[in-house]
């Protein structure tokens, strides 16, 4: 362990400063690096809450002297960077005090039967972290992404999912033929064909299907679904927001008898 200690970076060609710059920029570097930037302390919080060991914790040179033992004595190793090298490794507007740098997990196996959010193409960060949140709360611990979607680990989906990556299985790059294997029924949302949801009569475990923001859920899986449903808008709008539209159904799901702790399953870091 580092026990408080730091290693203190003040030029923008530093290699491991670089490495971070790409990290924290760039997102899909991650698959490449095999590692995951979490910037500011709720990030990081929600990552040891999980018992994730951070292998670097990067702090700002102003913030070092003040930052809790808690910060600084959690990873394998401490770096401290100038405030303004802060500001150009940061993609946030203001940028944070602090930042851990974690290992990617091990791409993990679909699990067939477990309660599942596949993502079709979802493009929006903001809106795949979101769907994270919401797959967290309502109990749909496996996250299947398709090729097509936002790369599950990005710095904005983790900024957008505000710790749920922790608690999910997330399951990225997938085909649709991948799909195949799942033993659960596969059900479809749509703006505007299928059955009214609050006239269904769901089953659990499930997987919930979501779609691009604009296309929708592509024709091949509308094909493997069991069931397709639309949210009744009685205001008139033509759609709703895809985040929105999935805590709706999810939250229909998660009310169905059994659900809590009968449907969890481990994730990366579990």
């Amino acid at each position: 362990m580092n026990a408080g200690r730091a290693v203190h970076i003040t030029s923008r060609d530093n290699v491991l400063f670089k490495e971070l710059h790409r990290l924290a920029q760039d997102s899909t570097a991650y698959r490449k690096q095999g590692r995951v930037w979490l910037e500011g302390d709720h990030l990081c919080r929600a990552a040891m809450k999980r018992g994730v060991q951070p292998a670097i914790a990067v702090f700002s040179e102003s913030f070092w002297p003040l930052a809790n033992t808690r910060w600084t004595r959690v990873a394998i190793k401490n770096v401290v960077i100038s405030d303004s090298l802060m500001g150009i490794v940061s993609a946030l507007e203001s940028p944070a005090r602090m930042a851990f740098v974690v290992d990617l997990p091990l791409a993990p196996a679909l699990l067939p039967g477990a309660a599942s959010v596949i993502l079709d193409g979802v493009q929006d960060a903001g809106n795949v972290g979101s769907i994270l949140r919401s797959a967290a709360a309502f109990g749909f611990g496996q996250i299947i992404a398709l090729k097509e979607t936002a790369a599950l680990w990005s710095p904005k989906v983790l900024r957008a999912g505000m710790g749920a990556h922790f608690a999910l299985r997330l399951v990225e790059r997938i085909e649709a033929q991948a799909l195949d294997e799942l033993t659960v029924p596969i059900v479809v949302t749509s703006s505007h064909v299928g059955s009214a949801l609050h006239e269904q009569k769901l089953t659990m475990p499930c997987a919930w299907v979501l779609g691009h923001e604009g296309q929708g859920v592509s024709a091949s899986l509308m094909a493997r679904a069991s069931l397709s449903v639309r949210i009744e808008q009685p205001g008139g709008e033509e759609s709703l927001n895809v985040a929105a539209a999935a805590a709706i159904c999810l939250h229909a799901s998660a009310g169905l008898r059994g659900l809590q702790g009968s449907h969890r399953v481990s994730s990366g870091y579990n």
